[in-house]
């Protein structure tokens, strides 16, 4: 799988990645059709309403995964909309919530093979300048959640053994970045969690767990960025342009594969060879 998809389009955007390929003796299957190589598996997928989450959502069900859409319930609305045209079920509750992954996992009676935390949000301010409930929110949201959920999930037995789990990390938890301390701090800690969970989680539970760590994506979230940072963010990649959603769900199906159990514990960057952290 890992050749299939750096050989091929969809990868357009990841440029001058390592990537460790281990035996893959557990939860590796080769599927029986690479067209749809999801077929008979159930994938949730987290912020799925829009952007980069729709995407992914998108992407799964072309692969042939039955789709289960979360975001807020402020959100229902547009969540039910994607939902309904990929074919799939809209789950519409706060995923900071502390009974979210019971929750979860009573959605999902027979269980799940693909896990993507993708849910995520922003509060721009410098350190000096930063109330503790913008760090707090920032924090609970795009960390403390994955790490109740998932934990969660993997040990009531709802996420089976051969599944995968995708978190969204971000270059900016790489390389830090001006004016966002917190969302840093939180993508930093994603990836932390990949490399202590991926190898515990493969002994324990046969499911692997690896990250997709975003450059510059055309998103309504950053389309807000002011003008002179989103061309600078734009332009400081190899590629010298914007990644699309669609990059990052690329990423994110080949880590879903059932044909990716030797890629385990691995940070991705989709940022076509930025020169952050680089």
């Amino acid at each position: 799988s890992t050749f299939r998809f750096l050989l091929s389009p969809r990868s357009a955007y990841v440029s001058g990645q390592v990537i460790e390929v281990g035996d893959g003796e557990a939860g590796n299957v080769a599927p029986a059709d690479w067209g749809t190589p999801l077929a008979g598996r159930t994938a949730l997928v987290t912020g799925a309403a829009r952007g980069i989450g729709e995407a992914v959502a998108a992407t799964l069900a072309r692969d042939g995964a039955r789709v289960v859409c979360l975001d807020v319930p402020a959100a229902e609305a547009d969540l039910a909309a994607v939902a309904g045209r990929l074919g799939g079920v809209a789950l519409a509750l706060d995923i900071t919530a502390d009974d979210a992954g019971a929750r979860i996992a009573g959605a999902l009676p027979e269980g799940l093979d693909v896990l993507v935390h993708n849910a995520g949000i922003t509060r721009d301010r410098r350190l000096v300048n930063m109330p503790a409930e913008r760090w707090s929110s920032v924090l609970d949201v795009n960390l403390g959640s994955v790490l109740r959920t998932t934990d969660a999930l993997l040990a009531g037995g709802t996420l089976r053994a051969g599944g995968r789990i995708v978190m969204t990390a971000s270059i900016a938890g790489i390389a830090g970045n001006a004016g966002q301390t917190n969302y840093a701090a939180s993508k930093a800690g994603i990836v932390g969690l990949v490399r202590s969970l991926g190898p515990r989680a493969l002994s324990e539970y046969g499911v692997t767990v690896n990250a997709v760590a975003p450059g510059f994506i055309e998103t309504r979230m950053t389309a807000a960025v002011p003008l002179f940072i989103r061309e600078a963010g734009r332009r400081m990649n190899s590629l010298s342009q914007g990644g699309v959603p669609v990059d990052v769900a690329e990423t994110t199906a080949w880590f879903a594969s059932p044909g990716s159990g030797a890629v385990n514990g691995q940070v991705v960057r989709v940022c076509g060879q930025s020169l952050l952290g680089a």
